[in-house]
């Protein structure tokens, strides 16, 4: 008979797999609840250095789902005050807006942050660009890391 907490672990992981590619669903956060409630509930103990690496890969995927954009502008030369910015708007903006808006925002944030930074507009729009491709470009990250999380925990904790 399947365990309860290897079935909501796996429900989870797969979830968290799933949200990579679906707006709005916090993928890195329901990959790293997958792990903690096996971790909590399952029959079988983690290695505590199972345990510290699919933890570090699930909130690695998150804080990529959460601040890609605001890396990507950071990486092409924009300000700190850009930066955050971006990364303010990430946060608000998941509260009140849908997925595209959500990214439109963030890319205007930068595109005017940059402006008031006195960066010219070509500049600026340059920018915000790299930033829209590191958002699409964290779609991909967080795929990979949700899968390598879920991977891992398969073969690891089910498997072995």
């Amino acid at each position: 008979m399947i365990e309860i907490a290897l079935l909501v672990a796996v429900v989870l992981l797969i979830a968290g797999v799933v949200g990579s590619v679906v707006p709005l669903v916090p993928s890195g956060l329901f990959s790293l609840a997958g792990v903690l409630v096996y971790w909590l509930f399952g029959s079988e103990p983690i290695g505590p250095l199972l345990l510290f690496s699919l933890l570090a890969v699930a909130l690695f995927a998150a804080v990529v789902e959460q601040f890609g954009g605001a890396i990507a502008a950071k990486a092409t030369g924009a300000s700190n005050r850009t930066t955050i910015a971006a990364i303010v708007a990430g946060l608000l903006l998941f509260f009140v807006a849908g997925p595209v808006g959500i990214v439109v925002g963030i890319v205007a944030v930068v595109f005017v942050a940059e402006l008031l930074e006195d960066v010219p507009p070509e500049i600026a729009f340059r920018r915000a660009m790299y930033t829209l491709a590191g958002i699409l470009a964290s779609t991909g990250v967080q795929l990979l890391l949700t899968l390598s999380v879920l991977a891992g925990f398969v073969v690891f904790v089910v498997l072995l």
